[in-house]
């Protein structure tokens, strides 16, 4: 995901008896007008409100786009299915703040029951020695390819009946500075940590174990185990164009240009000079492709080994002696490396384990040479306003139409991926116009407050405008800030005398312009030793600068509605956009022989069936067969109703009088009755009407004068039930903070529009989500009750999900969110606990999945999430797990290895830590939504395979042809579209000891996304996944965060209320700034799935 990813350098002491030299540690969500308890969570499949920018793009397959840098949407299902921002999430405990006190040793709750269950003659998962990793391309995972010593890194094996062999645990790696250093902080760290490796035992026979090897890309993940043949077939068409894989003399060529410049458009305009002048007379005819930074690439030697050049450029910024700066470049170009083509059609085969990222890489630079030239490249995606039409979001932004390229390795060969995109740039106008729409008033009415000048200077600091008060002269200028005084107060030095002169003067004298607005302040250019002045109405925004930083909820809404596209159309799209670039007249592809077919990839498929669900018996329909990926509660009653004997309201909404909040009070306990729970139909109290900005206060009294009735009677509140105004700023997120962090209480809101409505759907749906805040189930597999579901039913299972969310754009070092759920109840496997976690900025390694503290009296003390929802799961059902499955979230390629490394160690880890031996059988199993694919019906007319959106049926999965040449992956459709085109799930093996066949994992993952809790639908990802993005999102209201005057981050720190003194070491972020631990949720919140 973007941002910094560190080491996972946990070296696996299940297969080594190693010794690890240990390391030292040291130590927003969608704004609460949106659906989470609205009926918009509840009644449509799944909340609408995307979080799109939350991980920064990793290369290619990502898993989550775009974080870091504005808003990126290429389809509007991420809102209706794939956004999952509902405000919802949970936690057993904050970190270090809830960890179980068991000591080091095996619990004896586990003991009790014996060792765990002997696993005979798993054969080791099978390997490679070859590298794996490599750069920014497409299929690569791991850092970029460098020369240099060879690494040593354990090999990695399945587990067997070898005993664990307790090792000394590592903490999680230090924190890197800087964001951009993911993957090469990481195969660095490995390595140091790989060379401290010291294999004390031997294993038994049945294992063998295998010296270090000299290769960090020795661990391989699972290979295929054979296609899916379970379902009906059919034929889709995926956005994948098949690439003819060149037979040229690829030649890689190292750049360096000096004086070194940041920027690509400037390496870029050199070497396009460079080509322009010297191509015919010094590079041999040759058309290079260049990657902006060091590395050039051509199809055949250049003329010489090594060459260098001067070229001249000339700024069309102002410099600040008011004169465009001559520039000259010194380039050398030098002969590196030879790209070898044919271990890449050795890969594409399966004749090799790991894809050679350098002629992928080079295949990918060369198609996007034209593109970077006619449009303005972001990403992997292209955009221009001629490639669609502009649509105005408001305060001053505007969306642009582009595409997205990327070369893939696949099962049918090469292919490009081109897929539709539309993201915000800043709209080229005046820039008075532009603050007039930024505060969305006219200007000239009022002075400008202290809030306007911080918003219009956060809004406009780096963005680039062109003067226009000197005719045709347009020179280009880049704004660092506002002045503090108005216009008509600045004055400057004038000669060396100290002559002073007013701007306003200065502008009438100089060039004849008279200053209308000079009651607003200028705009600073240049740095601040010399700054530069100008009045905001002679600049004008230059054109093509895109918007990083977050838009607001109005934006997104108008982002969303531009790229709302039916399949039909946007297939449509993707076909013109290819032939509209043209690929084989595009001269660098000819140079380098590559070709692009110009038809849509058709692909088989099949179309799982929806599995049947249980009811209550006392209902007139005891089970349910979905529709296209759809039910309803009608006649039906839940399968375990809940109980709220004890129940009250809070109003905070003006508008909703008490006898309106008794009615809807009256009738939501109604429904809940007539949908299997025992619900009481009268509070204990009335209603009580409170003002929003009073939130803790009526809680907190409230809920002493409800326990005050309860306490004689030894009863407990067992719901609050609260309605908001429908725009209702932080007083969600307080509300929640307060009732599970500090009171203890289960809640459910309601806003303003349907307590008005006060629909049937709506309550049925909200009924549905109060059922499991109070332990409830909804519904279960019938397969699950009658044992019918392969290596699940078998054995008692755990099905974990995890996820962890970044900070929006532009909080820069507040912490992410790591959250894991599992679930509690077996074989029905429906109820899901949850853990969150705080943790360093962008960290994506989940740092708390097991950890030991240090007790002065006892010594070490182990604890961490798995650990405690394992032990959660034993109390839970009274055995403990035979099997774990582990659905990671929102893991790009580029992360694989590092998280799968380090994260499955982590849970090998909590389980030792329980019992010396125990060692349940591990399938890890990454999740991603934040890709490209996208399938459509062969034929789009064809109503039997289409749903009513015209969106692929529900149940379609695709595991031959795009998928990976040799690993164990698959695309699943398991959701009916809403609006827009259907985003299948992605799902990629990366460990299973659990021998899943394709078809007993994808039917699995099926059927699973029948069960999420809060609707009647089938969810586009596999629920326990969800699940732990609504706690990770949840948790986010538990931090505090400290605003500067700029609207950015003053401290660095999201501080946790209610965290209490003495409390937990915390870890440390970049800039020494503390990531504090979250405050603690109460017992009887973290037992039940609070965060739906």
């Amino acid at each position: 995901m973007g941002g910094r990813v560190l080491t996972c350098h946990r070296c696996f002491s299940l297969y080594l008896s190693t010794v690890i030299m240990p390391r030292k540690r040291r130590t927003g969500p969608p704004s609460a007008t949106g659906s989470s308890e609205s009926p918009e969570a509840s009644s449509s499949a799944e909340p609408r409100v995307p979080q799109p920018s939350e991980r920064a793009p990793m290369p290619q397959q990502q898993g989550r786009g775009g974080r870091g840098h504005g808003l990126v949407l290429d389809d509007p299902q991420l809102s209706q299915q794939g956004g999952r921002g509902g405000r919802s999430a949970g936690h057993y405990h904050s970190r270090g703040g809830l960890v179980s006190q068991q000591g080091g040793g095996p619990s004896s709750e586990y003991q009790r029951h014996g060792g765990s269950q002997a696993r005979g003659g798993m054969p080791p998962q099978q390997h490679y020695g070859g590298r794996r990793g490599g750069g920014s391309m497409a299929g690569g995972r791991g850092g970029p390819v460098t020369a240099g010593p060879s690494r040593t890194v354990p090999e990695l094996h399945q587990a067997t009946q070898v005993p664990y062999q307790v090792t000394q645990p590592v903490p999680p790696p230090s924190e890197a500075s800087s964001k951009s250093q993911s993957v090469e902080v990481f195969s660095g760290q490995v390595e140091e940590q790989f060379q401290h490796l010291d294999i004390q035992g031997q294993a038994s026979s049945s294992q063998a174990i295998q010296p270090a090897v000299s290769s960090s890309k020795s661990v391989r993940f699972p290979l295929r185990p054979g296609k899916g043949s379970f379902g009906d077939r059919c034929i889709v068409k995926a956005n994948h164009f098949f690439a003819e894989l060149p037979d040229k003399d690829l030649h890689q060529y190292d750049v360096s240009i000096s004086p070194e410049v940041t920027s690509r458009g400037v390496n870029r305009a050199v070497m396009a000079e460079l080509v322009k002048l010297y191509r015919q007379s010094h590079l041999g005819g040759r058309l290079p492709a260049y990657d902006g930074r060091k590395s050039l690439y051509t199809a055949g030697p250049l003329p010489f080994p090594s060459k260098n050049f001067e070229i001249t450029l000339y700024d069309e910024e102002e410099g600040l002696g008011g004169q465009r700066r001559e520039r000259v470049f010194k380039v050398v170009i030098k002969f590196a490396a030879r790209a070898d083509l044919h271990h890449l059609a050795m890969f594409l085969t399966g004749r090799q384990p790991d894809a050679p990222q350098e002629a992928l890489q080079v295949l990918d630079i060369v198609l996007r040479e034209l593109p970077t030239a006619r449009y303005s490249p972001v990403g992997r995606s292209f955009y221009s306003p001629n490639l669609g039409r502009r649509q105005k979001l408001g305060e001053g932004l505007e969306s642009w139409r582009g595409f997205y390229q990327s070369i893939r390795p696949t099962q049918m060969g090469l292919s490009l991926n081109i897929d539709m995109s539309s993201t915000a740039f800043i709209e080229p106008l005046p820039v008075i116009d532009f603050v007039a729409q930024l505060l969305n008033r006219d200007i000239s009415v009022r002075p400008l407050s202290d809030a306007d000048r911080v918003k219009i200077k956060k809004a406009l600091r780096g963005v680039k405008v062109e003067v226009t008060h000197r005719g045709n002269m347009r020179r280009k200028y880049r704004i660092s800030g506002l002045t503090s005084q108005a216009t008509r107060e600045l004055t400057f030095p004038v000669d060396d005398h100290g002559t002073m002169k007013s701007v306003v003067q200065y502008f009438q004298e100089t060039y004849g312009f008279n200053i209308q607005h000079t009651f607003l302040p200028c705009l600073q250019v240049g740095n601040q030793q010399r700054p530069n002045y100008l009045p905001m109405e002679v600049c004008k925004i230059v054109e093509g600068q895109r918007y990083s930083k977050r838009l607001n909820e109005k934006q997104i809404t108008a982002l969303l509605k531009v790229t709302c596209q039916r399949p039909h159309e946007r297939e449509l799209d993707i076909l013109q956009t290819v032939h509209h670039n043209a690929y084989h007249e595009d001269p660098y592809a000819q140079e380098f022989g590559i070709r692009i077919d110009e038809k849509l990839a058709s692909v088989e498929a099949r179309i799982l069936p929806a599995p049947w669900l249980k009811y209550h018996d006392t209902g007139r329909e005891k089970d349910c067969l979905p529709k296209v990926g759809q039910w309803n509660m009608m006649n039906k009653k839940m399968v375990n109703g809940g109980r709220v004997n004890n129940w009250t309201c809070i109003n905070f909404s003006r508008s909703v009088q008490d006898n309106a909040a008794r009615g809807f009070c009256y009738e939501l306990a109604l429904m809940c009755q007539v949908s299997g729970m025992d619900f009481a139909l009268e509070p204990v109290l009335p209603p009580l009407t409170a003002r929003p900005e009073h939130v803790e206060r009526a809680l907190k009294s409230r809920y002493q004068e409800v326990m005050r009735i309860l306490k004689s009677h030894g009863r407990e509140l067992d719901l609050l039930i609260v309605i908001l105004p429908d725009n209702n700023g932080s007083l969600y997120g307080d509300l929640k903070r307060i009732c599970e962090t500090d009171l203890g209480l289960v809640s459910q809101c309601c806003l303003t529009k349907h307590v008005f409505k006060m629909s049937k759907q709506y309550l049925a749906n909200v009924a549905l989500k109060i059922n499991v805040k109070v332990g409830g189930r909804n519904t279960v597999l019938m397969d699950a009750l009658t044992r019918r579901i392969p290596l699940v039913s078998d054995r008692p299972t755990i099905i974990f999900g995890a996820d962890v969310t970044h900070p929006h754009p532009g909080e820069d070092s507040s912490p992410s969110i790591a959250a894991v759920v599992a679930s509690q109840d077996w074989p029905e496997v429906t109820k899901y606990a949850g853990l969150v976690s705080a943790q360093a900025h962008r960290q994506e390694l989940i740092q708390d999945l097991f950890k030991v503290g240090q007790d002065p009296q006892r010594g070490p003390v182990t604890g961490g999430m798995i650990r405690e929802l394992l032990i959660s799961f034993k109390k839970s059902t009274g055995q403990k797990p035979q099997r774990i499955i582990f659905y990671r979230d929102g893991v790009s390629e580029g992360q694989f290895y590092q998280v799968l490394l380090y994260e499955l160690d982590a849970i090998r880890k909590a389980c030792v830590s329980l019992e010396p031996d125990y060692q349940p059988p591990v399938t890890f199993v990454v999740v991603q939504k934040r890709h490209h694919t996208r399938l459509f019906a062969n034929n789009h007319n064809d109503q039997r395979s289409v749903d009513r959106s015209g969106n692929i049926l529900p149940g379609t999965v695709v595991d031959s042809k795009i998928c990976h040449p040799t690993e164990f992956d698959f695309y699943l459709c398991s959701h009916a579209g809403i609006q827009g085109t259907s985003r299948p799930a992605h799902y990629h093996v990366l460990w299973d000891e659990n021998k899943f066949t394709a078809d007993a994992l994808q039917s699995l993952t099926n059927n699973l996304c029948y069960t999420y809790a809060r609707c009647t639908r089938s969810v586009s990802i596999v629920p326990p996944a969800y699940y732990a993005h609504l706690a990770a999102f949840r948790a986010r209201f538990y931090l505090e965060p400290e605003t500067s005057d700029s609207g950015s981050m003053a401290s660095g720190v999201a501080v946790g209320r209610g965290v209490p003194t003495g409390g937990p070491r915390s870890t440390r972020t970049p800039g020494s700034v503390a990531v504090r631990p979250l405050p603690a949720l109460k017992e009887n919140v973290k037992r039940v799935m609070f965060y739906c």
